[in-house]
């Protein structure tokens, strides 16, 4: 149950001033403070807000992360040669985005949509994550692996389904990046090329965007993060502006390696989503907070 320090609470024996106070606390909304970028391509409210507003609570969202795309001449060449390769990676949206504006030349779109994109189709276009899936798919092609959720586990299935003697796997990258699939790939001799596409930093207006919600909103019920990125931009900041209210706070995580990120830098972490979906963490997040 939420407790509101404002509300002193009553005299069992006034049962029916207890009984409007109990009506009352089920429908207080609970903040929620998601640290993440819009999503890509989509219009309409966030998803992950309109999860929490379904299980009664109120998100706010607060970017965390700036990207600046890199090396797009060099991608777009890889790009339109697919016989240089056994398939394609993708482990962010920002790594498709990359390819979608490489593609933003009607010349190019028309050379891809024509013969391009099948050519890539007969090869394997794998994936982390729903929302990558979805925005592969727009580009044309048939991502594998959605349900993998995290890299390493993309590694296994790559391993169980690819021949060692393949062209290399083309891997467009961000700046920051795990080395668990590499490594993986690598250890069991399947060739791989990687390119980094978006460099990543802080989001130039993180830390006031964190103040102003802290003035305005005070310290949320829970908080979310959704990638070590984002754990290492803004958690001192978090912890500043929380201050002795931080234990209350209860944490959540998109997924494992994002967990093990806030475990490492000492934060308690109250759920991980199973599946990193809006509905996953809307449930976690809803569960941690009953």
């Amino acid at each position: 149950m939420l407790v509101l320090p404002f509300l002193k609470v009553p005299d069992c024996r006034n049962a029916q001033l207890w009984g409007q106070l109990k009506r009352f606390w089920v429908f207080v909304k609970m903040q929620v403070l998601l640290l993440k970028e819009p999503r890509d391509g989509e219009s309409g409210p966030d998803p992950y807000i309109q999860e929490l507003a379904s299980h009664g609570h109120k998100a706010t969202l607060i970017p965390v992360l700036s990207f600046k795309f890199v090396s797009l001449n060099t991608l777009s060449d890889k790009l339109f040669q697919p016989e240089k390769y056994g398939g394609l990676i993708f482990t962010s949206p920002r790594a498709v985005e990359a390819v979608k504006m490489c593609l933003e030349a009607e010349e190019r779109r028309e050379e891809w949509n024509s013969s391009v994109k099948e050519k890539w189709n007969s090869k394997s276009i794998y994936v982390v994550g729903r929302a990558t899936g979805a925005l592969v798919r727009y580009l044309g092609l048939n991502p594998l692996g959605e349900d993998t959720g995290i890299a390493d586990v993309l590694s296994r299935l790559i391993i169980e389904r690819e021949d060692r003697n393949i062209p290399p796997l083309f891997f467009p990258c961000g700046s920051i990046k795990r080395e668990v699939l590499p490594t993986a790939l690598r250890e069991n001799g399947v060739p791989l090329e990687m390119l980094t596409v978006y460099q990543t930093a802080e989001h130039p207006d993180l830390e006031k965007n964190l103040k102003n919600y802290f003035t305005e909103q005070g310290a949320p019920a829970s908080i979310a993060y959704f990638s070590p990125s984002g754990v290492k931009f803004c958690l001192e900041v978090v912890r500043r502006l929380s201050g002795e209210q931080l234990p209350q706070i209860k944490f959540a995580a998109i997924g494992p390696t994002t967990q093990d990120a806030m475990i490492a830098e000492g934060l308690c972490v109250s759920c991980t989503a199973e599946q990193p979906t809006a509905e996953h963490l809307a449930a976690a997040i809803a569960k941690s907070l009953q």
